[in-house]
């Protein structure tokens, strides 16, 4: 079997074609411009790689989203993004109409929950839940084994989270100013200290650490209230603050104040760093495009 895979973000996008072991036959990433020229882009990729022998029996895509995920007329379209000019664009027709092939479609976070879970730190488990912190806060859930999907995919990175005192930032969320997004992104920390934590002092950087724990800890608490999670997969690049992880478990466990008094709760592997790292979507559309030949679910 050979199988493609689009991890369809807001400032790139990457192509690839691999066989049944998940070996790499052939992959390209190229800027997201606007949708016409984008999708182009996308479907010559994959003619080029019918065209050499290596054509996929089946196609996986993951996406910025929001993304409409419901069977139907609008499905595969991009919903109100920020993205300019995306809006209604359709993901999956382009693809259909050149070449005839199964596809599955989901979000960029539950698509890098897959790879996790096949590949990475969430392997074994039947309901975790995948975050990356980076420019924004996205999170992506397998509950008993199945991407969680509902009216539309959970959007967990606009959670509400209580401001920590003497904290005055207002949040950069566009839609809601404080929630989790708004005050816990990579780009909330350098719009809150005036530079990207790498660019940080010593000093500084130990404060925005410990705010960033506090915030951290908060959203994921709601989110184990909510889901129930066996684990919490944390990828992006604010994971790698030196010492933020510690801080984020120790805070968590004050916040869930021994309710429902579960050990796993306290484990150090309950809140861990991906294990694929930004390989972690690709891989996951791969389990996509396995899914879309199947029709199997994940777990």
């Amino acid at each position: 079997m050979i199988l493609g895979g689009i991890e369809a973000g807001g400032t790139k996008f990457l192509c690839l074609v691999a066989d049944g072991d998940g070996v790499i036959l052939a992959q390209e990433r190229f800027p997201t411009r606007g949708p016409d020229e984008t999708m182009a882009g996308v479907v010559a990729f994959f003619l080029r790689a019918r065209d050499g022998g290596i054509g996929p029996d089946a196609i996986g895509i993951g996406t910025f989203g929001p993304v409409e995920l419901r069977a139907g007329a609008g499905h595969g379209r991009i919903m109100a993004t920020p993205k300019p000019g995306w809006e209604g664009t359709d993901l999956v027709g382009p693809l259909r109409d050149a070449l005839d092939v199964p596809i599955a479609l989901d979000t960029d976070v539950n698509a890098a929950a897959l790879g996790e879970w096949r590949l990475g730190a969430a392997r074994g488990l039947h309901t975790f839940i995948y975050m990356t912190v980076g420019t924004g806060i996205g999170a992506g859930a397998l509950v008993g084994g199945r991407p969680m999907h509902g009216l539309v995919h959970p959007e967990m990175g606009h959670v509400s989270v209580p401001r920590e005192p003497d904290d005055d930032f207002p949040g950069l969320c566009p839609f809601h100013g404080a929630c989790f997004e708004g005050m816990a992104s990579g780009s909330a920390v350098a719009a809150r200290w005036g530079s990207p934590a790498e660019e940080l002092d010593a000093a500084t950087l130990a404060r925005a650490t410990d705010l960033e724990a506090r915030y951290l800890a908060a959203g994921i608490r709601n989110l184990v209230y909510a889901i129930a999670p066996e684990r919490v997969v944390i990828g992006g690049g604010i994971v790698n603050l030196p010492g933020l992880l510690p801080a984020v478990r120790r805070r968590l466990i004050e916040l869930v104040g021994s309710y429902p008094g579960l050990p796993e709760h306290g484990q150090e592997a309950f809140v861990t760093m991906a294990g694929l790292g930004q390989d972690a979507g690709p891989r996951g559309t791969l389990v996509l495009a396995e899914m879309a030949a199947t029709g199997a679910a994940p777990g």
